[in-house]
């Protein structure tokens, strides 16, 4: 699909709009760029449907914006773009994705300064030339240089939110091209190619945050490798083959990040996936048990020491079997103690998608969501949730169009009118922020309707530890309060943890009888797994949500499962698997 591909063109266009001074324009390509990425159908589709009035159906696009996308997915290349990239100087894209720097700075720093790449940015950060600039100072260049430390890193690494999709969008497109191929080329013969065998490894398997190349394993063996070699460095993603052989082959996708295929035969495909998947550290100790075994474990699978004789590797579940180990999840493979408990067989027994039964962190478009009330519900519904919690942003939050009390209440009313309609049961609730004094946005009187309050904190980032500290702690022990939604404060690439002393939150959090969130925004995950591990040390309770601002959001559950998954979370730990008649023991205010 071309849906990112084009979302991606109208956000960059919007950027280079903004950095000349076109006022209006921005914001109409960027609310364009929103409801293309939300879209949930090919737009290519659409226009080969509809030509143009299809475009044009599309909510937030206009005939202009219309006549731009139609040229791009004609021609490729949008004229009007590319004039307008040719006056602005290179890099001014790359420079406004830096957190902090917006259109203005940016042409500041270029206009005054000479500033026109990241390398230019970073020289001058080094060489304390920014500070000197009227308006800026010593306390702007240090935030510039950690936002400038954040951006390199999360450009060195890929968000899981981003490489989970890509990946699972290469695998779809290599599997359609060899379907296509050995389907003309054998006939009814069987293939000698398992397409259910090409998954993603490495790091992206085991779910972390971030990853760094996207790694693929294929089964496959004689000459059906080359087949599968062929239709991977072939595929339309691809910018740039770096290499082609006959058991590995890697590319670079116009995207950006590499790809690296691994073909193995069917007797070495476990221990493959096994090696492939890591960590480094998980495989380390497994080697190690297999020496004090008397076996050698490789990726080709494992042997006896003594006589070379291949004893397993057909399957990981295999390998983990013969080595006198339970199977152990790709989750957990961080050598965390994953290994000892699966000698004794005490791995835990993780959380599933199938276990939740509802989200508590839904946005409408009475605040900053993209979507009706009555369509958050409808789409939650389909997928079957038991109930959800609408969490608009209270009055502070005047950025996120936060709602006055008046506004919560007609919300209430909406909220009544559509529990008649619809089996799901609809909570009142609110994401409630957090004030510097860590009193809560809303008057007890308000809190004590809602169902559920969420708490968080969005602003005052740069607090000292003991500031953001008391925060919290003073929030947690607010008795309205029931969940503190995303901890940390982190967004991935763009903003580390604010500081705190977690331990002492966790420990309020459990003493108080709060629940700690897991959200599930591909560019948050917070908390991640190191904190979750943290959190449950303390017995605290957790909920995994979305934080969904349009309907699209409600798929990105599985990033925050994921985590969940990492933190060695089981189904008891997290609350929103409950039926909604033990629910209601949790949080004490909900009423039928």
């Amino acid at each position: 699909m071309k849906n990112r591909e084009i979302a991606e063109l109208l956000y960059e266009t919007a950027d280079i709009m903004e950095f000349q001074q076109i006022e209006w324009k921005p914001r109409a390509y960027r609310r364009a760029a929103q409801n293309i990425e939300n879209l949930g159908e090919d737009i290519e589709k659409v226009y080969e449907r509809k030509e143009k009035k299809g475009l044009t159906e599309i909510p937030g696009i206009g005939e202009a914006i219309a006549d731009h996308i139609a040229e791009y997915l004609e021609t490729g290349k949008v004229k009007k773009f590319e004039d307008l990239k040719g006056k602005a100087p290179s890099g001014t894209t790359e420079l406004m994705e830096i957190r902090g720097l917006g259109a203005k700075k940016t042409k500041r720093l270029a206009d005054e300064l000479k500033i026109k790449t990241v390398s230019d940015l970073k020289a001058a950060v080094n060489a304390h030339r920014i500070r000197r600039l009227e308006g800026f100072g010593e306390r702007s260049e240090e935030n510039i240089a950690r936002a400038l430390r954040n951006y390199e890193k999360s450009h060195s690494r890929m968000a899981l939110g981003k490489a989970l999709p890509l990946a699972e969008e290469i695998i779809f497109v290599l599997k359609t091209s060899l379907k296509t191929s050995l389907k003309t080329e054998l006939g009814s013969k069987t293939p000698k190619i398992d397409l259910s065998k090409l998954i993603y490894t490495g790091s992206l398997r085991r779910l972390k945050e971030t990853i760094g190349d996207i790694d693929i394993l294929a089964e496959a063996e004689g000459e059906q490798v080359g087949k599968v070699m062929d239709a991977f460095v072939s595929l339309p993603a691809v910018g740039q083959v770096v290499s082609k052989g006959n058991t590995r082959s890697s590319v670079i996708l116009k995207e950006g990040p590499e790809v690296d295929l691994r073909v193995v035969p069917p007797e070495s495909y476990g221990a493959a996936l096994q090696y492939f998947t890591g960590s480094k550290e998980h495989n380390i100790e497994l080697r190690n048990i297999a020496q004090r075994e008397g076996y050698k474990l490789s990726e080709y699978g494992l042997y006896e020491k003594a006589s070379g004789k291949h004893v397993a590797g057909k399957s990981e579940e295999e390998v983990y079997r013969k080595l006198g180990l339970e199977y152990i999840v790709p989750e957990l493979r961080e050598n965390r103690g994953e290994i000892k408990a699966a000698i004794k067989k005490t791995l835990p027994k993780l959380i599933d998608a199938g276990d939740l039964r509802g989200d508590f962190h839904l946005h409408t478009d009475y605040s900053e969501g993209r979507a009706s009330l009555e369509t958050m519900v409808k789409k939650a519904e389909t997928i079957g949730y038991e109930y959800i919690a609408v969490t608009d942003h209270s009055r502070s939050q005047r950025i996120a169009h936060g709602m006055e009390i008046d506004t919560l209440k007609a919300q209430w009313d909406e909220i009544e009118k559509l529990s008649k309609r619809f089996r799901m049961k609809i909570l009142r609730g609110s994401e409630v922020e957090i004030l510097k004094d860590g009193s809560l946005d809303y008057p007890d009187e308000v809190l004590k309707k809602l169902d559920i309050v969420v708490g968080a904190v969005h602003s005052g980032f740069s607090s000292t530890e003991r500031e953001m500290t008391g925060r919290i702690v003073t929030a947690l022990e607010n008795r309205h309060l029931d969940i503190l939604a995303h901890p940390s404060g982190k967004l991935l690439g763009k903003r580390e943890a604010y500081a705190a002393d977690f331990g002492t939150v966790f420990e309020t959090a459990a003493a108080n009888g709060k629940v700690m969130e897991i959200n599930s925004q591909p560019s948050r995950l917070d908390l991640n797994d190191e904190l979750i591990l943290r959190a449950k040390e303390y017995g605290l309770k957790f909920c995994i949500s979305t934080d969904s601002h349009s309907v699209s959001d409600l798929a990105s559950m599985r990033y925050g499962l994921g985590q969940a998954r990492r933190g060695w979370l089981e189904k008891e730990d997290v609350v929103n698997t409950y039926p909604y008649s033990r629910l209601k023991e949790v949080f004490k205010k909900l009423r039928d």
